[in-house]
């Protein structure tokens, strides 16, 4: 796996800091040579002290935030979190260090993001066992298998294309029996490439929906909630079609807390959520006239107890049936902590559950970094602060006003508002997807230097963070970090490095 390597592709001749673009065409494949990290005491050893250019030192401070946050991306590559958590003894299968019979015809099926590098891991181990698979990836995502077909569909809008996927899965589970044992992988990004609707209710209008949600700023989990109960495999029913199969979900993690149901809509798990949670959802976020009639007409009947129920806790679909959670956000900010320490830096993870409002949380942070640097609290400089989880961004207007962003580039604006001014201090907060919201890119960096940076191109950070329209601030600043797809998926890490 290369290195992340800068390209210069800014257009602006004023621009100091291009946008960095990140060589990623072996992401999903197995690791040779993890990179060799330059520690910041051997540094400050050659330069006899810190760095006398305040312009040097933040751009190695940015240069160490990009190894820092490749580290973690290199913790939950999906192809090696299958091998440490997969492998055959003879006839048997460890799986999380569970010994389970391993019959001689396995089929392969999954959804998410990075659902083909984990697919390509399950060929490697179990060769010719497997009988057939098919798993669906988020367009762009998609690595050539030998058993396994792969369909590349919409995210996060599921599509015509997604329908088919799922039909395809569908229909591979249906006929099996007791003797067939089902793998099934799962990963963020999972509920839009899994679209099967329920009777009564179009892919188009299930979008509408997910859509609104989206637009109100719902959490995943209060996505989920109604997405199960407008699908036919979700929240638990795709166990039901794998039923007498055994069946074994191998899932990595993109959801705050790891929640067995919430993650892809937990489609191989018991539900905890109801018809009755979901119109609460729909009820609380104010998007009732936003729904078409036929998903609110869905959501009401359920509640009236109309249309059974997903299935619970108990349920003899979940008779045969593991859960192996093979990678999540900590991993990678546990990478992360190590790869700081190893250059010198004091790591400190604050979390990896931080949610809530975007902005909100970007002051938060912002109000650390700049504590740090006045008193030394809660850690003393040079130290590397980590968080992760997944924020939500509540549209202004609706969403009408045309602005340009994601989650990490509006936690990126507003941390750079309260950091402005700040000495020797960066940001760099990103997808381990290396998508943003609607973006090509996976974040975006800011320091003590942005704002007054952007005054001087004539740009109005504020203005910006009111519009949502932090994309094509960054993209002027030449601030934004683009990856292209990693393949794999455990919500966003920030890194937040404050020099001596």
């Amino acid at each position: 796996h290369p290195l992340f390597l800068p390209k210069n592709t800014s257009t602006h001749k004023t621009v100091h800091h291009p946008p960095t673009r990140f060589e990623s065409s072996s992401y999903g494949k197995r690791y040779d040579n993890p990179p060799v990290f330059d520690s910041l005491s051997n540094r400050q050893k050659r330069s006899s002290g810190a760095m006398s250019d305040p312009q040097d030192s933040l751009k190695q401070l940015r240069k160490d935030a990009k190894a820092i946050f490749e580290a973690a991306l290199l913790a939950v590559d999906p192809y090696d979190a299958v091998c440490r958590n997969l492998r055959m003894d003879g006839e048997v299968l460890y799986v999380s260090g569970e010994a389970l019979p391993c019959p001689r015809r396995v089929f392969v099926v999954g959804f998410g993001k990075a659902a083909a590098p984990m697919a390509q891991a399950l060929e490697e181990i179990l060769g010719d066992r497997i009988a057939g698979g098919a798993v669906t990836v988020k367009e762009g995502h998609a690595l050539p298998l030998g058993r396994v077909r792969v369909t590349e569909a919409g995210h996060p809008i599921p599509d015509e294309r997604g329908l088919a996927g799922a039909g395809e899965i569908v229909r591979i589970l249906e006929p099996l029996g007791k003797d067939d044992l089902v793998l099934c992988v799962v990963s963020g990004g999972g509920s839009a490439l899994l679209p099967l609707p329920v009777e009564g209710v179009s892919l188009k209008e299930k979008g509408a929906a997910t859509q609104a949600l989206m637009d109100a700023g719902a959490t995943i989990h209060e996505m989920n909630a109604v997405r199960k109960h407008l699908s036919r495999v979700k929240g638990g029913r795709l166990a039901r079609l794998a039923a007498p199969a055994a069946l074994v979900s191998l899932v990595l993690s993109d959801v705050v807390g790891d929640d067995p149901d919430t993650i892809a809509s937990g489609p191989t798990v018991p539900d905890g959520t109801t018809y009755a949670n979901a119109l609460e959802i729909i009820e609380g976020r104010g998007i009732r006239r936003q729904l078409p009639r036929s998903v609110i007409g869905r959501i009401e009947a359920g509640a009236a107890g109309k249309f059974p129920e997903t299935p619970k806790a108990g349920d003899p679909a979940f008779q045969r049936t593991r859960f192996a959670l093979v990678g999540n956000n900590m991993l990678a900010l546990q990478a992360a902590a190590k790869s700081a320490e190893g250059m010198g830096y004091r790591p400190l993870i604050l979390s990896s559950c931080v949610e809530g409002e975007t902005r909100e949380a970007a002051r938060v942070h912002a109000a650390i970094v700049c504590e740090s640097r006045a008193s030394g609290n809660p850690a003393v400089p040079p130290v590397c602060i980590l968080s992760g989880g997944e924020t939500t961004v509540t549209l202004r207007d609706g969403g009408r006003g045309g602005g340009r962003g994601g989650r990490n580039q509006e936690f990126a604006l507003s941390a750079g508002i309260g950091m402005a001014g700040v000495r020797e201090a960066v940001l760099l907060s990103a997808g381990t997807d290396g998508t943003d919201g609607p973006t090509d890119a996976a974040g975006a960096f800011v320091d003590g230097t942005t704002v007054a940076r952007a005054e001087a191109l004539g740009l109005d950070p504020h203005e910006a963070l009111d519009g949502n329209d932090a994309y094509p601030f960054f993209e002027r600043l030449g601030d934004l970090l683009i990856t292209g797809p990693t393949r794999t998926n455990v919500m966003d890490v920030r890194v937040f490095l404050i020099g001596r």
